[in-house]
């Protein structure tokens, strides 16, 4: 097959800028790196709009910049993989001046992958060519619930069989899949080593790996380039009042020079949903100032 995916082309013209620049001063990627700001954006099913393009207004309420969408629900046959069905979104997203953050699966968490039941291999491979379509290039896979592989050594060799079948969609696409799951760092890089695909990455949620008692800065820098999105989330309480130390997250971030999306994942919402979420995505302005 002669066709160079898109991913191809932009890792080897990643490769000619290195070395062309190599051995000068790196003062400007350094200015860059600090200058450059952060996208905002929260879940469908946190803004209580799971696969619904209402969730469009809903953002635009609070002062985000985009949404992370589900690619749908068993119910719905992940309806998102339809064409006529993502242009509703994308309708909707440009009516609200939204953007698409990135795609998720949670489904997986009660189908999983894990699993025996086909569908989770074909929803996740169509979910590569709708990413693309939406303008967005991250695929969330969640493990967690029935999908947990955190004490499951068979299940996530299994995972890794399954996604070394499922990462030339992503490639080709030029897209991420990101795995979502209690795993800490060491595990989550023996996991992607095992798959050895440059399109499956790490989707990182600094509550999730916060409560299970993880140093989160510094599972950042050692994740380094391979985390893809961040899920911005604390289980204790509103943001910079719960346990999540996010000027730390800022501090690891900038180590590693992430400037993607911060994707809220709200669990508290003391002042209602509109109004904690936008307490929260003040917080996290003033921390990670929005790309201009």
């Amino acid at each position: 097959d002669q066709r160079l995916s898109r991913r191809t082309v932009l890792t080897g013209a990643a490769g000619l800028t290195a070395s062309a620049l190599a051995g000068l001063p790196n003062l400007r990627a350094e200015s860059d790196k600090k200058a450059a700001g952060f996208r905002l954006g929260a879940c469908d099913w946190t803004l209580k709009k799971r696969a619904d393009t209402g969730v469009f207004s809903v953002a635009e309420k609070i002062g985000l910049d985009g949404v992370q969408l589900s690619l749908g629900t068993v119910k719905d046959q992940m309806k998102l993989r339809r064409r006529e069905v993502r242009e509703e979104f994308l309708a909707a997203a440009r009516e609200h001046n939204q953007q698409v953050a990135s795609l998720a699966i949670g489904a997986l968490n009660s189908v999983p992958l894990k699993g025996d039941d086909p569908r989770p291999e074909k929803w996740i491979r169509d979910s590569a060519e709708a990413c693309a379509a939406m303008g967005a290039d991250v695929v969330l896979l969640a493990f967690f619930g029935k999908g947990d592989i955190l004490n499951d050594k068979a299940g996530r060799k299994r995972v890794a069989e399954k996604m070394k079948r499922l990462a030339p969609a992503a490639e080709e696409a030029g897209v991420t899949f990101g795995i979502e799951s209690w795993l800490n760092a060491e595990q989550h890089m023996r996991l992607l080593d095992e798959i050895n695909s440059p399109a499956v990455k790490v989707y990182y949620d600094v509550g999730n790996m916060t409560k299970k008692g993880y140093d989160v800065p510094a599972e950042i820098r050692r994740l380094r380039d391979r985390i893809c999105q961040v899920h911005a989330k604390d289980y204790q309480g509103l943001y910079g009042k719960g346990a999540v130390d996010f000027p730390a997250v800022r501090e690891a971030l900038d180590d590693v020079g992430y400037r993607g999306w911060l994707v809220m994942e709200g669990v508290k919402t003391p002042m209602g949903l509109v109004d904690s979420l936008r307490y929260d995505a003040e917080y996290l302005r003033k921390l990670f100032p929005r790309r201009l």
